[in-house]
């Protein structure tokens, strides 16, 4: 596989596979060696995270038109996306109750059912209390949920992912942006303007900091651009 250039990434999942093939075998008594214990995983190559710049951000958090429910509910996904860094499966598990707008917190339910309590900007609130209050009563079906579907049922991640397409293409932006890159938008920029990697670490509920580690190429990377461009004997 490394002789016909597959990825790094392509090769360990292939390996996993054979891994547990030939775990099975061993364990139920058909070989009496593991072949596979003596081949080495390949070290993966670390992925810079995709996000935009603080311009772009702007722009598309103020993208969605204020004339209609569904821009105001737009509009709140994505300051409250942007605003806080959650997953979208924290987004979409948002209950009303959970959002605390006298203390400017949410609590969100993330992995492993840990919960924890985020600071959201007054931005994202006020847009999230204009859609709240903007939404009809009588199509709720899920009365405890923030974001909903013109069903009245709560939003799904597919959902999310439609919404943040729909106007990413309205800005015409170039970029490859999912909803996950308003998280890396938001850690980026975090970091960018002097936020320590431990607090970024509590904000996305990582439990390891090597998982948070990823950012800081993203932001040397950018330091280096500017050292470049800046030093006279770069």
């Amino acid at each position: 596989m490394r002789q016909k250039d597959y990825s790094k990434r392509t090769i360990a999942r292939k390996l996993a596979c054979l891994r547990s093939f030939f775990k099975f075998l061993y364990r139920e008594g058909h070989i009496k060696t593991n072949p596979i214990s003596a081949v080495s995983t390949p070290k993966l190559d670390k992925v810079l995270p995709k996000f935009l710049d603080v311009e772009k951000m702007l722009k598309l958090v103020q993208s969605p038109p204020a004339d209609k429910i569904s821009g105001l509910r737009d509009r709140a996904v994505l300051e409250t996306l942007y605003s806080t860094g959650i997953r979208v499966s924290e987004l979409v598990g948002l209950d009303v109750d959970d959002v605390d707008f006298i203390s400017g917190v949410i609590k969100v339910l993330g992995k492993g059912s840990r919960e924890r309590i985020v600071p959201i900007g007054e931005p994202a609130l006020a847009a999230m209390r204009r859609y709240i209050d903007k939404r009809s009563t009588d199509k709720v079906r899920d009365k405890d949920a923030v974001f909903l579907n013109k069903s009245g049922r709560r939003l799904t991640d597919r959902s999310i992912r439609r919404i943040v397409d729909k106007h990413i293409r309205s800005l015409s932006i170039r970029e490859k942006i999912s909803p996950h890159s308003l998280r890396h938008s938001f850690a980026t920029h975090l970091l960018d303007r002097g936020a320590d990697l431990r607090s970024v670490q509590e904000l996305l509920g990582h439990m390891n900091l090597s998982t948070t580690q990823i950012y800081t190429h993203v932001t040397m990377e950018r330091l280096k651009s500017v050292y470049d461009k800046a030093h006279p004997r770069a």
